[in-house]
């Protein structure tokens, strides 16, 4: 077992950015994954999905507990519902998850543990003190793309058209929180240079705008 010394030196030779945590947020359909496994492959650490999070707290909670996070196991019809409904519940969702996530970040941040956050119900602005947290949002506004990526990613389910048009509509949400805090939006397109944008998004980045304490 290393050091915390050790791991330090480890973590320097790796040549990583002044980050310790990077959120890579946005709507579903949109490219995050990718994002996130190939900057982990870059830089050498984990990455955290926000459905991890969101499935450990269903396991120990009952929905009296978290209505929200359990909302779509106990009201499962309510994905069909008019886009602009679904893009509420999520909002709501994503409002009711941000103390656990922000929990995550603040423990990598203290811990000087590096990692790469992504999933679509991280919000733009997380509230965690100190300048080590950045964040870029991906956003794809045609929602024929989203459909498509879906279909490449989800053959058996053929084409999901609802499902892109509400991840549309949350990413316009997303998008417009993450510029009116001073958070970088990113396009997806071009796929092979989206985690070199990403990256260099997040180096431009000042940190106070990824870290105004304001997750409402």
């Amino acid at each position: 077992m290393i050091s915390g010394d050790e791991e330090r030196e480890l973590l320097e030779e790796r040549d990583l950015p002044d980050w310790r945590v990077l959120v890579v947020g946005g709507a579903s359909g949109m490219g995050k994954t990718g994002a996130g496994r190939a900057l982990a492959r870059r830089y050498g650490i984990p990455v955290v999905e926000v459905d991890d999070i969101v499935e450990a707290l269903l396991a120990v909670t009952l929905p009296e507990h978290l209505p929200e996070v359990h909302f779509w196991r106990t009201h499962p019809e309510a994905a069909r519902q008019e886009p602009a409904s679904v893009v509420e519940r999520q909002i709501a969702i994503a409002r009711a998850l941000a103390p656990a996530i922000d929990a995550v970040i603040a423990n990598h941040v203290d811990t000087d543990t590096p990692v790469i956050l992504e999933g679509d119900y991280v919000l733009p602005v997380p509230a965690t003190p100190g300048d080590r947290v950045r964040a870029v949002f991906l956003h794809e506004d045609d929602e024929a793309q989203v459909t498509a990526n879906y279909l490449r990613r989800e053959p058996e389910a053929g084409p999901q058209c609802h499902r892109a048009r509400v991840s549309v509509l949350y990413g316009r949400w997303l998008a417009a929180r993450a510029r009116a805090a001073g958070v970088p939006v990113v396009a997806p397109r071009p796929w092979e240079d989206l985690a070199g944008r990403v990256a260099e998004a997040a180096a431009l980045l000042p940190p106070s705008s990824a870290l105004d304490a304001c997750t409402n």
